[in-house]
């Protein structure tokens, strides 16, 4: 897949770049860079106009504050964030006008990136680097993605401050003007997590979906309660089109899924990885105190493997650990939270389940 897109570079299509950012907000032709009143007035004063006056936007608590309003037809080509942190900073993407959105997620979380503190100093640490085919976050949390997300007539994108302190917003926002195949699906994404799971309860990362689309990414984030046993057993499984007491694909392991084997254990240590569509690129272990629980962020991209669906699709995990010595299955009550990632011809989520902004952090 990604030596055909790269064999295509030559090829010269008809479409028209345009970027969004601070420095443009509108993305019109020939207006980057000419603010005068921008937050960086101060530090231009003596270079004066197009000289970085607007690097960046101020978002206050409470406002939902517009990022990107496009007028298609055109694609979001890739997105980047910098700055500060938080998974209380919520990323939407609204396509065709609808008042729902098609993306809600917690902006790090949408990057594969979880356990994120709320930190007054973006240069601190520690960082984790996610090196992956369509999600890169590079030093220092610098935020890329590269989901290709056609709209038909318009693009609206906003990111919701719900903390209580100013956000200091970097991003930028790489279009396309161009026509839209008609069978080309609206790319969704929604956060879900839960606290503490229920015996023998299965963790739902994606349900509620109705239509026809493809199943395309899963990021998860586990932190893990109780008995310090392999805790990945669990199976992911995916019901399609009615499925119902049994899905028509089930996983084997946790692990297995997201590309590992046999507890990602190597000479008695986990061992981290990124790849091109699969990786597990965070591990928190306790350091003798009070942070003590063991967490982890995984990925995994489907885009050679996509999970089709003609009705609906519903995706699970289970929380099932592993006993040493004895052998035995053992469910688990373990906190996740995670990210689905699918293309779909509704151009909007069903619902949100989006946790208020006290719920919202797991710890």
């Amino acid at each position: 897949m990604l030596l055909e897109k790269m064999n295509g570079l030559e090829i010269l299509e008809k479409k028209q770049s345009r970027a969004v950012n601070a420095e443009n907000h509108t993305g019109q032709k020939g207006m980057g860079g000419c603010s005068t009143d921008g937050a960086a007035k101060a530090c231009a004063r003596e270079l004066g106009q197009g000289w970085k006056v607007s690097p960046y936007f101020i978002i206050s608590p409470g406002v939902e504050f517009c990022l990107a309003d496009v007028e298609g037809p055109g694609q979001i080509e890739s997105m980047w964030f910098g700055g500060n942190m938080s998974r209380n900073y919520i990323l939407r993407l609204y396509w065709e006008g609808n008042e729902r959105p098609g993306v809600e997620c917690p902006l790090p979380e949408f990057f594969a990136y979880g356990w994120q503190k709320d930190s007054d100093n973006p240069f601190a640490g520690p960082f984790y680097p996610l090196n992956s085919a369509v999600v890169a976050v590079n030093p220092n949390k610098g935020m890329n993605c590269f989901w290709p997300m056609p709209f038909r007539k318009h693009c609206r994108i906003t990111i919701e401050n719900r903390t209580e302190k100013e956000y200091v917003c970097y991003y930028q926002i790489n279009y396309c003007l161009k026509e839209i195949p008609a069978n080309a699906g609206y790319f969704h994404a929604q956060y879900r997590q839960k606290k503490g799971m229920g015996y023998k309860e299965e963790y739902v990362i994606l349900d509620g979906v109705k239509g026809s689309g493809k199943y395309v990414g899963t990021a998860l984030f586990a932190g893990l309660n109780g008995e310090g046993n392999w805790w990945g057993e669990g199976e992911m499984k995916f019901y399609l089109d009615d499925d119902d007491k049994f899905p028509t694909i089930c996983g084997t392991g946790t692990e297995d899924y997201f590309g590992g084997s046999y507890d990602w254990e190597v000479d008695g240590v986990y061992e981290m990885y990124n790849g091109l569509y699969m990786g597990m690129h965070q591990l928190i272990q306790s350091d003798g105190l009070y942070d003590h629980q063991t967490r982890f962020s995984m990925y995994r991209w489907h885009i050679t493997d996509g999970v089709c669906f003609e009705k609906n699709i519903k995706v699970t995990l289970q929380d099932l650990g592993w006993k040493i010595p004895g052998g035995l299955y053992l469910s688990r009550r373990d906190d996740f939270a995670s990210v689905a990632y699918w293309y779909q011809d509704s151009s909007a989520l069903e619902k949100s389940v989006l946790p208020d902004e006290k719920e919202m952090f797991l710890a």
